[in-house]
């Protein structure tokens, strides 16, 4: 088993959204790099039409589905890093990702980018430990 404890201190920006500035993770024995996911839906193979929210819960319902098969959840969450094409999205996908990791939120970091593969509006990558 490892820990993962929460890494906070005043003396840098204090987080502002579900993210921590740091995650600390003692006697880690499994790790799991997750590829960046789309919005595919895994029944039809193609790529979920419609907003934000929509499509960021695809991607997290593909994160929490590879978690799975690895034997692990959300709560081994480190780090993610999110692709947006559109900033002007974060605070939709922002609530999405929140309502699905609850609690201890990982590290990250949110990019905008020009286009993402599939014509997908955002792309989510993770680091799991257990």
């Amino acid at each position: 088993m490892f820990t993962k404890e929460t890494v906070l201190t005043p003396n840098a920006p204090q987080p502002i959204g579900p993210y921590s500035q740091a995650i600390r993770v003692q006697n880690m024995q499994t790790t799991v790099f997750i590829s960046g996911q789309v919005p595919i839906n895994p029944a039809t193979g193609k790529l979920v039409e419609g907003t934000i929210e929509q499509q960021t819960q695809q991607v997290m319902d593909n994160l929490l589905a590879i978690l799975k098969e690895a034997n692990m959840d959300f709560s081994h969450v480190l780090k993610t890093t999110i692709f947006l094409t559109d900033m002007g999205d974060f605070g939709a996908m922002n609530q999405v990702y929140a309502s699905a990791l609850k609690g201890s939120f990982p590290a990250r970091e949110t990019v905008a980018v020009k286009a993402l593969p599939a014509g997908a509006q955002v792309e989510i990558s993770a680091i799991a430990a257990k």
